[in-house]
This record gives structure tokens, sequence and C-alpha cells, in this order.
């Protein structure tokens, strides 16, 4: 769960790894300069006062700073274990990427990025680099698909096929012999696959957005 202290610390570590205080990190992303001051950071009453996604998404844009790198902010003392690292690809290098037989990330081409709390051994994120997915996913997100989670009909899934193509669509029907999907554009868009095209179906656990 996100705490009100992990957030306003990710924005003053980003200050700092940019060799910026938080002032300077609010001119260079064109907000106010007070806007990450410490007397903004809580009410006259006394509660937490969040900042704004508009201005972290500033700020991540101005600094040329991913969403998961910013995650990784939060909480940097946090043990390895915890913390555990998955393979990362932006949606577009991962055409290029390697699999192996079951699914799961292989090769030494894939980024990284930590993020608590995934259970699966075999989990990868994919970052989204294009608006194809709007408007349910946009430009940034970062996708955590689980091989191991099986999946239902009305989940987001990732899918590659035989022909190397990937998609992000939501499951229709699965049978013995097909696989039904849905676009996750405002086209809503179907698609059928034959069972034996597709070789990788796993379910999206977790976005950041």
């Amino acid at each position: 769960m996100l705490k009100h202290a992990d957030i306003w610390s990710a924005i003053d570590r980003l200050a700092q790894d940019n060799g910026l205080t938080a002032s300077g990190l609010a001119r260079r992303a064109g907000l106010d300069p007070t806007t990450f001051n410490r007397s903004k950071r809580v009410t006259r009453e006394g509660k937490p006062r969040w900042p704004s996604t508009e201005s972290i998404a500033k700020i991540l844009d101005a600094t040329g700073t991913s969403v998961g790198r910013f995650v990784s902010l939060m909480r940097p003392e946090q043990s390895a274990a915890a913390r555990r690292t998955v393979p990362l690809a932006s949606l577009k290098e991962i055409r290029g990427l390697h699999f192996n037989a079951s699914g799961h990330p292989a090769g030494e081409n894939w980024d990284e990025i930590s993020l608590p709390d995934v259970v699966d051994p075999h989990a990868f994120a994919i970052e989204v680099t294009e608006n194809g997915l709007e408007p349910v996913y946009h430009d940034g997100d970062i996708l955590i698909v689980s091989p191991a989670a099986a999946p239902r009909r009305g989940d987001r899934v990732f899918v590659r096929t035989a022909g190397g193509d990937v998609l992000i669509r939501r499951l229709l029907r699965r049978t013995a012999k097909r696989i039904d999907l849905q676009s996750l554009a405002e086209s809503r868009d179907e698609v059928s696959l034959r069972g034996d095209n597709v070789v990788s179906l796993a379910r999206i656990v977790w976005v950041s957005q």
C-alpha cells in the first residue's frame, strides 16, 4: 500500500538524483517552486496532503524518469527479498526479446524493475510505450504479467503468438481450439485465434497508473 511519507520521500530522492532541491525540481517541471515545500505536505489541521498525479507526471517527464523508477525510490531501504526484481521491457522492445518454452523471460537483453509483493517468480513487467491501448492503459504505465496466474474470462491478458506477435487484450472466451480476445481500445474489436497458434497466454495482475 502506498503511504503518504513514501510518496514525498520519492519526490525528495528524485530531486537529489538530479542534483536539485525540491523547489528546483518543481521549477524544472514548470510548477510553482513551492509545490513540494514541506509546509505543503500537511494541511493546517495536520492532515496529510498528497501531491497531485499531474505534478508527479510533470516531474517524471521533466527528469526522464519512468514510473517504475519512481516506485523504486519510495522505499530504497527495503531488502532485495522484499523488493524482488522482475524483468522489464517496453511494449515495443518485447517483440524482439526471448522467452523460454514455458513463456518465461529469457536472455540478457531484459531490463529490470524492483516492485514489492510479487509472488510469481517468473513475473515480468511491460512498460506501455504507445497509445493503442487507451483508454485502459496509457503511455508510461507499467504492467505486471504473471505466467503462473490462470487467465479467466474478462481478464486483461498478455498474448504471444507462434508468429512472434504480442497482444495486450481482454480474454472473452477460451475453448480447446480457439481463444477469443477483445481490443482494449475504444473500437473494442474482437479477434479469434487458433489455440495452437498461441504460445503464451498470461494474466496481467497489476498496473501502475
